[in-house]
């Protein structure tokens, strides 16, 4: 055998025990985030609350608790998080929030959301829905409008 076939033969070794390592820790990734999915649902209350402000900023900069600071892994701590400070009874309280639905909260509304914890999960408005603004549409998109 020549030696390009060799080296042929062990690259895709090193490829497909690479890939079936990949897969088992895909699948225990996955069984983890379904058990804190479930977690979430289960400690999930319906809250009105005033929106006063939504930002994207570090963890450590968001006002939260130490203990959820503590808590988090070292590499996700410089990241930025969807935080929203929200009037709930006589409280003002600094969420985190999901960021699929970060960009639907509306600013100086009234709105029923569902929170576990101090995590957002779903939003609705009282009165009415939400309204969703509209994305700015980019440079050239707006030109091949034109």
């Amino acid at each position: 055998m020549s030696t390009l076939t060799i080296v042929l033969l062990v690259i895709l070794v090193v490829l497909i025990i690479a890939l079936a390592v990949m897969y088992f820790l895909g699948k225990r990734m996955q069984q983890k985030q379904e058990a804190n999915q479930a977690q979430l649902e289960a400690a999930a209350q319906q809250v009105s609350m005033l929106i006063i402000d939504k930002k994207r900023m570090k963890l450590k900069e968001a006002g939260l608790p130490q203990i959820i600071i503590d808590n988090t892994p070292k590499y996700l701590r410089r990241s930025k998080v969807p935080v929203v400070k929200a009037k709930i009874g006589p409280k003002i309280m600094t969420l985190m929030c999901d960021a699929a639905i970060f960009d639907q909260i509306p600013l100086k509304k009234e709105v029923k959301a569902t929170v576990s914890g101090i995590y957002i999960t779903a939003v609705k408005g009282i009165r009415g829905p939400l309204e969703t603004p509209q994305k700015k549409k980019g440079f050239f998109a707006r030109l091949r409008k034109k």
